[in-house]
């Protein structure tokens, strides 16, 4: 299963870099797409959700990995919501 990482940029400046075992989340976001922070987490939760059922299919379990990078974004996304102006950018997809 390709997996990949994706290249955030938060409202704050603060760069990350995100995981993903799957290259579904490329069907989600674009590079030098923005998104304000509920959007960008309404994707991110529907790419790794999917992302995570393909490894359940594949190896019987669910992929820790992917809910835990979900549970960082959801973490992030609280952060800035109710910001006026706050946007999400996605810099890079890295295969």
């Amino acid at each position: 299963m390709p997996e990949m990482r994706f290249r955030i940029l938060w409202p704050d400046g603060v760069a990350e870099t995100c995981y993903s075992p799957s290259l579904v989340v490329k069907e989600h976001l674009r590079v030098g797409g923005s998104y304000e922070p509920p959007e960008f987490l309404a994707r991110c939760r529907v790419a790794l959700n999917i992302a995570s059922d393909r490894v359940q299919e594949k190896y019987g379990h669910a992929c820790s990995l992917a809910l835990g990078q979900l549970a960082r974004i959801e973490e992030g996304c609280a952060k800035f919501a109710g910001r006026p102006g706050a946007r999400v950018s996605v810099e890079a997809f890295e295969e």
